[in-house]
């Protein structure tokens, strides 16, 4: 068996389940400022994500951590040529952090407008940068023959990285918004269930046209299959929210999600970071890779390890299951940290 394709897709598994989950974190985030009429209705936004927002985030760490035992070269190059959005995004999910555990400290709204605007920037950014860093890597950057990203922040901002961003931003957006659908009740989710066909709309125009560039650029049966499934995928999201299917809205929008970073990984395999100034400098799952040796204890690792995350995060959800209202926070929420 080959390790190194084996360990590409379980990377590529991983960035999966962090977008899927982190990606709604984000959307409720910044739906702030559309579904938060007031304090109350912000905390019952903050609450839906409360108990799960850092296990989430967990998704991304273990990606990197593998990252950099699987493939050290790729880690490597991309930690250093995207070294300024990769900070960007870490500082984000600081800030973020920080006020979901601080908002709460004092009653004054302006310490609490002042985090509310931390959680929603703190969740664009990421959703933003997220989609330029991986359509860079899809589409390529300029690398020298050891490998050294040799071009500038500015070579990062192509149209397409910038669509790219766009589609990982509203994707997010709508996912987190129907996610308050699915555990919220009374007006709230009524108007999360208006708000998610509206960013729908704009969301499956902006991802089709990303979509549709990446296929003309790689035009391989698995991507244009993948591809399809997405747009699919997004469009079943889209008539549920409207059948009032919270459910079955949700899990689409992450099969969506799902299906996008799919496409991607199909797109750049079996490179894992292109040189677009000379191919014979690209990244490979080859040259990029760790040796055999220790692609094969990390297998043994993963498959001890990665069951009981998955046994342990179900556990958390199905815990954490039931909705949420007004009702449910206290008149004095103002003490007391999110549920």
């Amino acid at each position: 068996m080959d390790l190194t394709l084996v360990w590409f897709w379980i990377i590529a598994a991983f960035f999966i389940g962090y977008f899927v989950l982190d990606g709604f974190d984000f959307g409720v985030g910044m739906s702030l400022p559309f579904l938060g009429k007031d304090d109350t209705d912000r905390r019952v936004l903050i609450n839906t994500i409360g108990p799960v927002w850092d296990l989430n985030e967990t998704w991304v760490i273990v990606a990197g951590a593998m990252l950099f035992a699987a493939f050290p070269e790729w880690y490597a190059t991309l930690f250093s040529g995207f070294y300024l959005p990769l900070l960007l995004i870490l500082i984000a999910l600081i800030l973020r952090g920080v006020s979901f555990e601080y908002r709460h400290q004092r009653p004054e709204k302006a310490w609490k407008r002042r985090f509310d605007t931390m959680i929603i920037a703190g969740s664009a950014v990421p959703a933003f940068l997220w989609g330029v860093a991986f359509a860079n890597i899809v589409r390529g950057v300029p690398l020298n023959a050891n490998h050294d990203f040799i071009g500038s922040i500015l070579d990062l901002l192509t149209p397409y990285a910038l669509l790219g961003g766009l589609t990982t931003l509203m994707l997010f957006f709508t996912h987190g918004i129907v996610f308050v659908a699915l555990k919220t009740e009374g007006d709230i989710r009524g108007r999360a269930r208006y708000l998610a066909t509206r960013s729908g709309l704009i969301t499956a125009v902006i991802a089709v046209a990303f979509l549709t560039w990446t296929v003309v650029d790689h035009r391989t049966p698995v991507v244009i299959v993948l591809a399809l499934a997405a747009a699919t995928l997004l469009v079943c999201a889209l008539v549920a929210n409207v059948l009032n299917r919270e459910g079955v809205a949700f899990a689409s929008m992450a099969a969506t999600i799902a299906a996008v970073v799919l496409t991607l990984f199909s797109a750049l395999f079996p490179a894992v970071m292109p040189a677009i100034n000379n191919p014979s400098n690209s990244l490979t799952i080859e040259n990029a890779s760790s040796s055999a040796y220790t692609l094969e204890v990390m297998s043994w690792i993963a498959l001890l390890a990665v069951p009981l995350i998955l046994i342990y995060q179900g556990w958390a959800y199905w815990v954490f299951r039931k909705r949420i209202s007004r009702a449910h926070i206290p008149e004095e929420a103002d003490a007391h940290a999110p549920a």
